[in-house]
């Protein structure tokens, strides 16, 4: 019950509001859980619903109902391990464990960033809180027998940085968070209650209850759980969510069971949540303990209801199929057609129309079977791929293949074994590349997960080259058209500040962290399976990103490569050039790709040593309509190299980057159907005489699945 103070402590010190503010700030290291304890632990129970009706007026079922109970521990050194003991969703057989990936809303708002189902917004205690709200003094009240100071707060600039509106009550001994209540109506409409509780032995206020109400409000997007197949408050119709959206979504969250005892250990260190084995088979008793409350009737409608849709409408099924949809894959009983097959386009096979793919866990858990074929219309030759794997550690995705390729592959191409997994509707590159040699390839692969956020994979590798381009290399004394190579190659990808989750389908990615790191070695053996040179590579990047507030986004991309011994030219670097050699603007018009130099032309550049760099800027979306949201991105790429020898490498010709490559230009994309546009300027040691040749104007195709 709220009481009024008997005096004001405000008026009593004459202090405004946005001074208080700043003192709540300063504390936030005092009263924040996180900043100030060493280590704790609790318990919370947490039930959501998709529901059109906030009366329940009659015991119609949910459209959606879920409920968990879990672990939460706290480690400074370490942060938050969520350990999940018992997990139920209504209608499906196994739950959907990607819904969390959905940060309904934050732990704590002392977080720099509160988010709301996965929404961004200031933290009113961080500190870009008074540079991003405005704070109103409310009045004195009482909360559980200690005084409280009740402030209101709204964003400064709601259209330009969207914030919580809403009101804060914060205790006036110690100006910790008390109670906070939400209302926002913006791209999603919410009232949010969060209730802390004060533990005086410790202190501190800990995060007792918290209640969400959410519904779809200014965005055209869909608010789901399962990228956008289970959603709340979509007008639109599918086949998948027909039967299961709604227009409210509920979230209830209750914390018990406090400890902060010293003995508190985190078993699997890098993880952010931990799905027990047994979670989705723990009995009624289980439940009993953990519910504050029974379950209403409309919540035990809803599981009858939820199976029979779920089971009608094959949604399980229809869910599979779309996840692999979105990383590239057809999902057809036990195999996955891979996407990246179908059709592609280059100035050397012309057409090439392929289909392979992969066996999944309807086949075995333990093995996989995978393969390819594709034919090239333009240069009338077949290509394939046959390999397989087993599963040699659950927990550590260690797989260990072998692999057989009888393919082409562009010359002075590198790839990273961590990033091989890369999947776009089409590779715009493809089409522009005029350098490519035949290869004949044997593989053996060993990925290792050596910790939730440090990925690695072995590789051996036997490799015989032909030349399709006219390309003689001279290695002391001895002209080598084709030859073979033997390589040993380890990679390892390294991130951070990325979240983790391990469930029975094995560890998944669920919130993108940067930096993100990637290294990786190769050494070329001579004489092992008849193998002709020795030489070492080894490249590195470094990928960042900020995205602020205001929903513009920053991106940096620094990369290193090095290469040392006996090199052909099938084995240098190039940068990623994306000219086709056309000697006008018009001609050169094709697609650009996401990472490559635009101006630079094909063959134009090689080396055994190399750096560059981009950054690319993108602004706010501009907002002409729910339909037409055009992005600009302004961008800039340099490039530094050189080439050891390059007598030795006969019939080509190419200029090494020793001077530094420089270009910028902008983007203006997803101006109809994810197409749009980009023009970009070559300037500095390499540019060319004719205006023109220094010009690349392309499209650009940005699509969000």
């Amino acid at each position: 019950m709220l009481l009024l103070a008997p005096m004001s402590l405000m008026a009593q010190q004459n202090i405004d509001v946005d001074t208080l503010m700043q003192r709540a700030i300063n504390r936030s290291a005092a009263n924040n859980p996180q900043e100030a304890l060493q280590h704790f632990a609790y318990d919370t129970y947490e039930k959501t619903i998709i529901t059109d009706s906030l009366q329940n007026k009659d015991d119609s079922p949910h459209s959606f109902f879920s409920e968990m109970v879990s672990e939460n521990k706290f480690i400074k050194q370490v942060g938050f391990f969520e350990r999940v003991e018992g997990i139920r969703m209504a209608g499906f057989d196994e739950p959907r464990y990607e819904i969390m990936a959905t940060t309904i809303e934050s732990r704590s708002f002392y977080d720099e960033d509160f988010v709301i189902f996965n929404y961004r917004y200031a933290g009113p205690f961080s500190n870009r809180g008074l540079k991003h709200y405005n704070y109103t003094f409310l009045g004195d009240t009482i909360i559980n027998n200690r005084p409280s100071y009740k402030v209101a707060l709204a964003p400064k600039r709601p259209e330009a940085v969207p914030g919580l509106v809403g009101t804060l009550w914060l205790d006036q001994e110690s100006l910790a968070l008390q109670r906070a209540i939400i209302n926002l109506n913006d791209d999603i409409i919410v009232r949010m209650v969060q209730e802390n509780s004060y533990l005086p032995e410790q202190d501190i206020y800990m995060p007792k209850t918290n209640i969400l109400y959410l519904e779809k409000g200014k965005t055209d997007k869909r608010l789901s759980f399962f990228k956008g197949k289970i959603a709340v408050g979509t007008v639109e119709k599918n086949p998948v969510n027909s039967a299961i959206e709604g227009k409210y979504l509920i979230s209830t969250k209750i914390n018990t069971n406090f400890s902060f005892s010293p003995s508190i250990t985190i078993e699997r260190g890098g993880l952010a949540i931990q799905v027990e084995e047994d979670a989705d088979t723990q009995p009624d008793s289980f439940w009993d303990e953990y519910r504050p409350e029974q379950l209403t009737q409309n919540d035990l409608n809803s599981f009858g209801f939820l199976k029979e849709i779920v089971s009608s409408q094959n949604i399980e099924n229809r869910l599979k199929v779309i996840d692999n949809f979105g990383i590239g894959y057809y999902s057809v009983n036990f195999f996955d057609f891979d996407l990246t097959y179908p059709i592609k386009f280059n100035n050397y096979e012309g057409l090439r129309l392929g289909m392979g793919g992969v066996t999944n866990s309807q086949f075995s858990d333990r093995f996989r079977l995978e393969g390819y074929v594709a034919y090239g219309f333009k240069d009338k030759a077949f290509k394939y791929g046959v390999g397989g794997g087993i599963l040699l550690n659950e927990y550590h995705g260690a797989w260990l293949s072998l692999t057989y390729n009888d393919d082409i592959q562009e010359v002075g191409s590198y790839n990273y074994l961590t990033d091989r997994r890369v999947y776009s509707l089409f590779e715009p590159r493809l089409v522009n590349i005029s350098q490519y040699y035949a290869h004949k390839t044997i593989r053996v692969n060993q990925e290792y997960r050596l910790t939730p956020k440090v990925l690695s994979e072995l590789q051996l590798a036997n490799i015989n080259i032909e030349q399709i381009i006219p390309y003689t290399f001279l290695n002391d004394g001895k002209r080598y058209t084709d030859y073979i190579l033997s390589e040993a190659t380890f990679g390892v990808r390294w991130t951070p500040f990325s979240k983790y989750m391990h469930t029975k389908a094995g560890t998944t990615e669920i919130y993108d962290g940067y930096p993100v790191a990637t290294a990786q070695i190769t050494q070329g053996i001579k004489n092992v399976f008849n193998s002709d040179f020795s030489y070492t590579k080894i490249g590195a990047n470094l990928f960042y990103q900020i995205v602020r507030l205001n929903k513009s986004t920053t991106q940096f991309l620094v990369e290193g490569k090095l290469a040392f011994g006996d090199i052909p030219l099938t084995q240098l670097y190039h940068a990623f050039p994306d000219a086709p050699n056309k000697p006008t603007i018009l001609g050169r018009f094709s697609v650009a790709g996401i990472h490559s130099f635009e101006t630079m032309y094909f063959g134009e550049f090689y080396s055994d040593r190399l750096a560059t760099m981009e950054i690319k800027h993108r602004l706010k979306p501009f907002d002409f309509g729910k339909k037409f949201k055009p992005e600009l991105v302004f961008l800039t790429r340099y490039a530094i190299g050189d080439v050891s020898n390059p007598q030795n490498h006969l019939n080509v010709q190419f200029k090494s980057l020793k001077h530094g490559y420089s270009e910028s230009g902008f983007e203006l994309n997803k101006i109809i159907f994810g197409f749009g546009t980009s023009l970009t300027y070559r300037y500095g040691a390499y540019s060319l005489p004719n205006f023109e040749d220094n010009v690349a104007f392309k499209f650009t195709f940005n699509l969000s699945l």
